[in-house]
């Protein structure tokens, strides 16, 4: 697969410690996040409970609670910029609904929506493998989590197999089917395995994008993962991340009801 590894070029840099709302599809791409990329949403206070009680989730508790290079091992690295194949096969149209709500959701890394509370990501590169991990930490309400763990259980059967058209690499081919998540993992979750297969022309070999998608409540706060490799996915990738992901969220809470 090393002969793919230049399939992770750059293609957008953080411009600051800040990233604005994301853009549809139809706009330009999101930028990638060198280590993170940190906001607050004016819907949470730095004092605010969630619903459980417990305080919110500080910007600086999230940061804290992100994964790096270190937790997942060789040959994963800080990223140098957004995967090609994110904006080449994710970047695209299909007139079913839900399934371009799913569509534009990876491709603005906003499977929760507008955040309700701070917000961390970060965003790994696996180079022998061209694969790319995407992973955020959110302060989120625990319903609204909820609602969006419910919605992704219904896209096996609602999008199971579709068509869209991308705007660099014609028409792909996208397949949805669930991913068993430990039942141990957080306090609810639900996962998707995704591929997406682009032939641009007769001549073209396709292009198979394989692609994990995660979504881990964790009391009142999420923790989002999409995981993409041209071709397979390193084995345990997702289910590692994840694992670490939720101990560490677990550690900073813990942490900071010590602190207060």
């Amino acid at each position: 697969m090393k002969a793919i590894a230049s399939g992770l070029a750059v293609v957008g840099l953080l411009a600051g410690t800040a990233c604005t709302a994301a853009e549809p599809p139809a706009a330009s791409a999101p930028a990638a996040s060198a280590t993170t990329a940190e906001r607050a949403a004016p819907a949470a206070s730095p004092g605010a409970s969630g619903a459980s009680g417990t305080p919110a989730l500080t910007i600086e508790q999230a940061q804290a609670a992100l994964i790096d290079e270190g937790d997942l091992g060789v040959p994963w690295t800080a990223t140098d910029g957004t995967a090609t194949w994110h904006d080449g096969l994710l970047k695209a149209a299909t007139g079913q609904a839900d399934c371009q709500r799913l569509l534009e959701a990876l491709y603005t890394d906003e499977l929760l929506g507008a955040p309700a509370g701070p917000q961390a990501r970060t965003a790994l590169d696996d180079g022998d493998d061209a694969a790319q991990l995407r992973y955020q930490v959110d302060a989120s309400r625990s319903a609204d989590v909820e609602r969006t763990l419910a919605w992704l259980r219904t896209l096996p059967r609602t999008c199971g197999q579709f068509t869209a058209q991308t705007t660099a690499a014609g028409t792909e081919a996208v397949q949805v089917t669930d991913a068993a998540l430990p039942h141990d993992l957080g306090d609810a979750r639900q996962g998707l395995r995704m591929t997406l297969t682009a032939q641009p022309t007769a001549t073209d070999a396709p292009t198979t994008l394989t692609l994990d998608v995660a979504v881990v409540r964790v009391g009142d706060d999420a923790i989002v993962l999409t995981a993409g490799a041209l071709g397979t996915l390193p084995d345990g990738t997702t289910e590692q991340a994840l694992d670490i992901g939720v101990q560490r969220l677990a550690q900073v809470r813990e942490k900071g009801r010590a602190q207060a």
